[in-house]
């Protein structure tokens, strides 16, 4: 498949230099390509989208689009189009005027304009919509018409910036489904800026995660899952995160749901003595905070038990607990990144 969107080295430095919003970041989407932007407030994902859409300028590197650099090209010719958080609807507009807007401007006859405004609409399930004004609108109805304004334009690339975040967050999550076979039917490249992982994992083809500017890891959703690259990601992707506990200048990594009552775990395993401090009740599973004691120093963690797990347990008590050795995970305790496994006493059940 052929690139169809490139970033090479990009900076982007605020106060002189003193604030690097992006620092360094290559990245390389394919042709059709979902292509999430994952990461805490502030770690430039945003900055990073909008310098791609033209909207920044970068001050080091590249930016390609179809195999062209387009640094210095204003957004119009870039064949991009942006849908924003707050979706920038002109409220005294018709959704039929909204969604044309973009053809008006660059003064597409009006006969070209309703079909084309007509086509996107019903694409997206709002055709019987277009006489009304936002202010008439759900919230995702209006989503929906910030999708068809750019729709219209016939972009080689989508940049979706946090667009579901002012929904509530049942509609949230169907919008984030018919967001993903949206772009499944048209095929075209998007690049999608959230801080919530859940968007992340549930739509992404892949996932890059940033922090201060970087990327920490890129790569599919149960990539970055199962084999985080650091402690940022261990931590930052997973809810409950995952228990990271200190081991002769190793941090140990292993997520909540591996950590399980020891009679449940087969095969080669790592036990440890869990003190049970308290247990929520979440959704069907039960969510244990307590203490680890098998690495050395109690170190506090968190097991996640699916109700298929019907093994009592009472805050107060101790309980030997086990996780699947092939599913621990190791990181250097001063840099933070990921390190081949140490040697752990382990047990066969």
């Amino acid at each position: 498949m052929s690139v169809a969107v490139e970033v090479r080295n990009l900076k982007k430095m605020y106060d002189g230099g003193h604030v690097h919003a992006v620092d360094g970041v290559d990245i390389s989407t394919e042709e059709g390509e979902y292509l999430v932007l994952l990461g805490p407030s502030g770690c430039g994902k945003t900055t990073l989208l909008r310098t791609i859409a033209g909207l920044e300028q970068p001050t080091e590197g590249e930016v390609l689009i179809g195999g062209s650099v387009v640094n210095g090209l204003p957004p119009r010719v870039r064949k991009v189009a942006m849908v924003f958080q707050s979706y920038a609807l002109y409220p005294h507009k018709t959704v039929r005027a909204n969604i044309e807007f973009p053809l008006k401007a660059e003064q597409m006859d009006k006969a070209e304009r309703a079909p084309k405004a007509h086509w996107a609409a019903e694409l997206l399930g709002i055709d019987h919509l277009l006489d009304r004004k936002p202010r008439q609108l759900s919230g995702g109805e209006r989503q929906r018409v910030a999708l068809a304004r750019a729709l219209v334009r016939d972009p080689q690339v989508f940049l979706l910036d946090e667009p579901l975040s002012n929904l509530d967050a049942k509609l949230r999550a169907s919008a984030r489904d018919e967001l993903r076979r949206f772009q499944e039917r048209l095929g075209t490249t998007t690049i999608y800026v959230t801080h919530d992982q859940a968007e992340a994992m549930g739509l992404g083809d892949r996932i890059a995660v940033m922090d201060h500017g970087k990327v920490r890891q890129l790569g599919h959703p149960v990539e970055v899952y199962d084999d985080p690259a650091d402690t940022f990601v261990a931590t930052f992707i997973g809810s409950p995160p995952m228990n990271l506990v200190p081991h002769d200048g190793t941090l140990v990594g292993f997520r909540p749901e591996h950590l399980l009552p020891v009679e449940t775990v087969t095969g080669e395993r790592v036990t440890t003595p869990f003190h049970i401090e308290r247990i929520e009740y979440l959704s069907g599973d039960r969510h244990v905070y307590g203490t680890v004691t098998a690495f050395g120093e109690d170190t506090r963690a968190i097991a996640r038990l699916p109700a298929t797990i019907p093994v009592p347990l009472e805050a107060g008590e101790k309980h030997e607990f086990g996780i699947a050795v092939n599913r621990v995970r190791f990181f250097d305790a001063d840099s933070g990144q990921r390190t081949g496994p140490i040697r752990l006493d382990s047990h066969h059940g």
